[in-house]
């Protein structure tokens, strides 16, 4: 496989800052950082989710 485009990014919980998921994206169709509302098991509730750097 040359060189490829898939990276693997970690999600940080707004509200409580614990980084509770870890996914893969494709860098040519995603070029933004993703943001996506998910369940915080720290927190004990839906709340949004950003990618970190």
């Amino acid at each position: 496989m040359l060189g490829s485009n898939k990276r693997k990014i970690i999600l940080v919980c707004e509200t409580c800052l614990s980084r509770n998921y870890s996914l893969t994206k494709s860098m040519m169709t995603q070029k933004d950082r993703l943001e996506i509302k998910k369940f915080c098991k720290t927190c004990n509730l839906h709340s949004l989710h950003k990618e970190t750097r």
